[in-house]
């Protein structure tokens, strides 16, 4: 089954134009994929294939229609509780769930393959075994924090300097590995965070640690380093605690320029994706940055990260430090610090860890209306059919509908809460607490 569905989807590299997500702007021409428009058509909805999505921004596909209410008796069409501590999202590709899992000391680390329409363990595969972690390894994070990502022919498996993996999924077990690194340095200093992405060829990834920070880009097929860019910004300081980050970067194009956003501790770069050369960055206070970017055809929006995170608007056009001449405009209260921001349907929405939501106007950031929520957040916001859904840290959600003025739908509760970002295919929410995976959709249970 897993060998019939994966060569018939055999990935082949282009720049895929246009945005695959509901309501997407017609200015955009290229996604921060890498997948065949073709390939995606043939997967019929189910293809979730990156952290925040396929296009990146935490969006569903056209005609997504997830439930708004659940509970651990309602619209559960499967539960797998998973052993061990692990924070990164689940992924769908067709008729498969992957997500990467890890023990609580860190000693061993996984890939997770799924049944989407049953649940059932189909593949659980040790990738790497560690007989020491890193020192200073925060509470708040895994040993298993960025999400894997799945071209249609392997998965990629990133668990920062503990090792990176492609893994042939068509194939056994013991035949899988297509290449693994182990020789990346970095140390995380509160554990890695950072997902991988894909662009053509290449396989884009951050170090961004205590003593190290770079971006390396690895061939796709062999896993061998193509460019490796040294952060090449003052940091202010000394201080290795302020140089950490862990964001996961995003690919635009302006005219025929493609560029390779790349957030990171004290400032946002933008890179080639090609080569590795910079184009431009912006400087900002915060560092521990832990979002995804987002941009709508003319600007890009960044959380800035910790203590205090801002929302800023950027113009990529620029060379250089443009700090002083290409920010738009800022927010500076009640943005998220590790839930990446959302735009969906013409405006802002953000939460920020402590539960306060805002919508805001994504030409001038001017708010549009906040509502505290309250509890503590670390997912991501995702969005489908005009509505909201956040997942807090205790098992808490709210369903919110996406408009001018705030309504909430609906507010459910599982049993434990979420520290990794939901997933949306067609009308099934892939939902990983910290207990288990959960398939919501629609049932006759009560």
């Amino acid at each position: 089954m897993l060998a019939s569905l994966f060569r018939s989807l055999l990935f082949f590299p282009i720049f895929a134009a246009g945005l695959f997500g509901e309501d997407a702007m017609s200015s955009l021409d290229v996604t921060n994929t890498a997948w065949p428009a073709e390939q995606i058509k043939s997967l019929d909805g189910w293809a979730w294939p990156q952290y925040r999505g396929l296009s990146g921004d935490g969006v569903a596909s056209q005609g997504a229609k997830p439930p708004s209410n659940w509970s651990e008796n309602l619209n559960v069409q499967w539960k797998t509780e998973l052993d061990g501590r692990a924070w990164s999202s689940p992924l769908v590709w067709g008729d498969f769930v992957w997500l990467t899992n890890a023990d609580v000391e860190g000693h061993k680390q996984s890939l997770i393959g799924l049944d989407r329409r049953t649940g059932n363990v189909l593949r659980n595969q040790m990738l790497f075994e560690n007989q020491e972690v890193q020192a200073d390894f925060h509470i708040t994070n895994s040993y298993a924090s960025p999400t894997p990502i799945c071209d249609g022919e392997m998965v990629f498996c990133h668990f920062g300097a503990y090792g990176t993996a492609a893994i042939d999924v068509s194939v056994p077990i013991e035949k899988s590995i297509v290449w693994s690194r182990r020789d990346l340095p970095c140390n995380h200093y509160r554990g890695p965070g950072s997902s991988p992405i894909l662009f053509g060829e290449l396989l884009l990834i951050h170090f961004d640690g205590f003593d190290h920070q770079y971006v390396i880009a690895l061939d796709r097929k062999t896993g061998q380093t193509r460019w490796q860019t040294e952060r090449d910004y003052d940091f202010g300081t000394d201080n290795g605690d302020y140089h950490k980050a862990f964001g996961t970067p995003t690919i635009i194009k302006i005219g025929e320029q493609y560029q390779l956003i790349s957030p990171a501790a004290k400032a946002i770069q933008s890179l080639d994706p090609f080569t590795g050369k910079p184009n431009w960055y912006v400087r900002y206070d915060e560092h521990s940055t832990a979002c995804r970017p987002l941009w709508d055809g003319n600007l890009l929006y960044i959380s800035t990260g910790f203590s205090k995170a801002k929302l800023l608007a950027i113009d990529p056009s620029g060379s250089g430090d443009v700090t002083d001449t290409h920010v738009r405009w800022q927010v500076t209260k009640s943005i998220g610090s590790k839930p990446s921001p959302l735009l969906y349907q013409d405006r802002l929405y953000c939460v920020d860890d402590r539960g306060v939501m805002s919508c805001l106007d994504r030409s001038n950031g001017e708010s549009i209306w906040q509502q505290r929520l309250g509890g503590d957040f670390s997912s991501s916001p995702v969005a489908a059919d005009g509505r909201i859904f956040l997942f807090d840290e205790t098992g808490k959600s709210h369903v919110v509908e996406a408009a001018d003025e705030f309504r909430l739908i609906a507010e459910n509760s599982l049993e434990a809460g979420c520290m990794s970002s939901p997933a949306i295919v067609n009308n099934q929410l892939i939902v990983r607490t910290t207990k288990a995976v959960y398939c919501l959709g629609e049932t006759q249970n009560d």
